[in-house]
């Protein structure tokens, strides 16, 4: 099977044209699938329809899929609800392998050529197992070529699409989690050097791009259940009524709420520092080459990225400005249409919404 990116350092897997409907995006993770396909019109792109189906506990783990049937049915029913027949598809981030590396000013051709000559070395996977490609990102130390790449094992590209298949949904193209994020939070033609948080249910992402194209990734295996389940413990409450007191109180201050904010704190804390000490890397060791910038801002996404006074707690500590992201960045105005989805379920939808707008900023 060929693998073919383009300048946004995508796999694709490129059915005909007449088969792809354009403007679709399938993000699939262990919490659910979410599915959204967009609409241009005078005004610019609008969402025309999104929906987000819950997988039960154990049918897709850690990006593998353990329940195929559970999972194909699962996109079956999100394909019918928005009216997909042909979509673009991420792999997770706890699958690639992203590496940057310098090759000789030879073209394209002879960057893979080159790369193909010490796979080993970039990605700890067999070679002969391993999927990747690359995209130009500068200059190097000695006047040659700096590129980005990103690989994955064959076996988790096969059996994605198979899944697919067997949903009987066209698959137009597959890219990294990551790259897909960028897209969404950040405005097309965005040459920052920023800071991506995505807060899931049980993990948190961190990823930094420069120019949109992610350059360093990693996962801390501490997400926004974890300050559920701190809540419940605290209160002695459902689930369900924990996640809406902790979207009520946050983590902010407030007379009498010494306690409770003492309780969540101390797992927020965790997350806090595991960002820090990444970043810290990037910002005083990988700046000094003088082949990256500084990042010079944080940007929050992810299904638990809205908790109040989240982004003033990470921002005294990353000492860089944080904000919450918007995944309407790249949309019509909103003086021209209203999202049918609200803020916070929105910022649950970057991945999806990043894979729809592949074909529109290709």
């Amino acid at each position: 099977m060929s693998f073919v990116f383009s300048k946004r350092l995508r796999i694709a897997f490129a059915p005909p044209q007449y088969l792809a409907l354009p403007f679709s995006g399938i993000d699939l993770s262990t919490s659910g699938v979410k599915a959204v396909r967009l609409t241009e019109g005078v005004q610019g792109l609008t969402l025309a329809s999104c929906t987000e189906i819950l997988l039960p506990t154990g049918a897709f783990v850690s990006g593998e899929i353990v329940d195929r049937a559970t999972v194909a049915n699962t996109l079956i029913a999100a394909a019918r609800a928005t009216g997909i027949s042909a979509t673009n598809i991420m792999l997770p981030e706890s699958k690639a392998y992203l590496f940057e590396t310098s090759v000789p000013d030879v073209g394209r051709a002879g960057w893979r050529t080159a790369i193909e000559q010490r796979l080993d070395e970039l990605i700890p996977l067999p070679p002969a197992e391993t999927s990747f490609d690359i995209v130009e990102v500068g200059r190097g130390e000695h006047d040659d070529k700096l590129v980005a790449g990103i690989g994955f094992a064959r076996r988790i590209v096969d059996d994605t699409l198979s899944v697919f298949d067997q949903a009987n949904i066209s698959v137009r193209a597959i890219e990294g989690e990551t790259f897909a994020m960028a897209r969404a939070l950040l405005p097309k033609g965005d040459t920052s050097t920023a800071l991506i948080i995505d807060v899931g249910k049980t993990t948190t992402k961190m990823t930094i791009v420069v120019g949109r194209i992610p350059r360093f990734a990693t996962t801390i295996s501490i997400g926004g259940h974890a300050l559920t389940l701190a809540v419940q413990k605290y209160f002695g409450v459902t689930d369900a009524e924990a996640r809406v007191v902790k979207a009520e109180r946050g983590i902010v201050p407030a007379p009498g709420n010494e306690e409770y904010l003492a309780s969540m704190l101390s797992t927020v804390s965790a997350i806090r520092d595991e960002i820090s000490r990444r970043l810290d890397y990037w910002q005083e060791k990988e700046t000094l080459k003088g082949v990256h910038e500084k990042v010079s801002h944080a940007i929050l996404a992810g299904g638990n990225a809205s908790i109040r006074g989240f982004p003033e707690y990470l921002e005294g500590a990353l000492r860089i400005p944080v904000t919450t992201g918007d995944v309407f960045t790249n949309f019509a105005s909103r003086d021209a249409w209203i999202p049918q989805l609200d803020y916070t379920e929105s910022l649950a939808y970057a991945t999806a919404i990043g894979l729809a707008l592949r074909d529109h900023h290709a």
